[in-house]
Parts: C-alpha cells; structure tokens; sequence
C-alpha cells in the first residue's frame, strides 16, 4: 500500500470514492486530498481549512481493505503534513484515540454552527466526539 498526497487527475476517482462511502461535500476538490493505494485508489481522507481551525474529514477506506492499517497511514500522513493542530468530529473516537487525538472542550465554532445544519443530519449527535491532535 501506498499514501501519497492526490493529484488533479485523481480528483474525479476521489470523488467518486467519497461518493460511495458516503463522505462527500461541496468544495471537497478544493481540500488538501490524500490517497491510499493498492493498484487503484482505496482509501482517502482531507485536510479542510476553515477560518478557526484545520479539520480532519472524509476519512474513509473500501470496505475490502479494512483492517489493514490503511486509514491510520492516511491520518499519519495527513498529520505529518498538518500546519498546525487537527480537529474532528467523529462517532468512532476510540479509533482515533489510537491515533493520537483526544477528546477536547476545545471546540471550534464551525463545529458548533454546523451542527445547525443539515450536515450533522442522521447523525447520532450524542456519539458525536471533538478530538483535537496538535502537530509535534
């Protein structure tokens, strides 16, 4: 498996990846975008720049290439690459407590303006977690 940070030409494959993982949103070609590789794009997650804080989002992987550390290599990867401390939101915050983020108070207003609007729709907000990991 490879990481590596995604191309222009990948562009229309990581949509269509985040598409069917169900973690696309507008503006995500704009996003800084990572992908994971095994002879074809597996795994991406993005790297979003809002104006108070930078966001870990659409981190996703196929479900035939779970379990093989692939989305803790694009979290390392995107980390290593960070300009400053991660935030997240997450339902899942034992897999990225094993990632080096913890839980924070520390929440963002874009979190809680979007949590607003039909973003968090479907979402069980009480399993809804903000995790904060700073850059070393």
């Amino acid at each position: 498996m490879y990481v590596r940070k995604a191309r222009e030409a990948d562009l229309p494959q990581v949509i269509e990846s985040a598409k069917s993982l169900d973690l696309d949103y507008p503006g995500m070609e704009k996003d800084e975008l990572w992908v994971a590789e095994e002879g074809r794009i597996v795994g991406i997650v993005a790297l979003k720049k809002r104006p108070d804080c930078l966001e870990l989002c659409a981190l996703g992987v196929e479900s035939a290439h779970r379990g093989k550390g692939v989305a803790r290599a694009l979290v390392e990867v995107l980390m290593a690459a960070a300009p400053g401390p991660v935030h997240l939101a997450t339902v899942i915050p034992e897999f990225f407590g094993a990632c080096g983020f913890e839980r924070t108070a520390d929440v963002p207003q874009t979190f809680i303006d979007r949590r607003q609007t039909d973003w968090c729709e479907g979402c069980n907000k009480s399993r809804c977690t903000v995790m904060l990991r700073r850059t070393s």
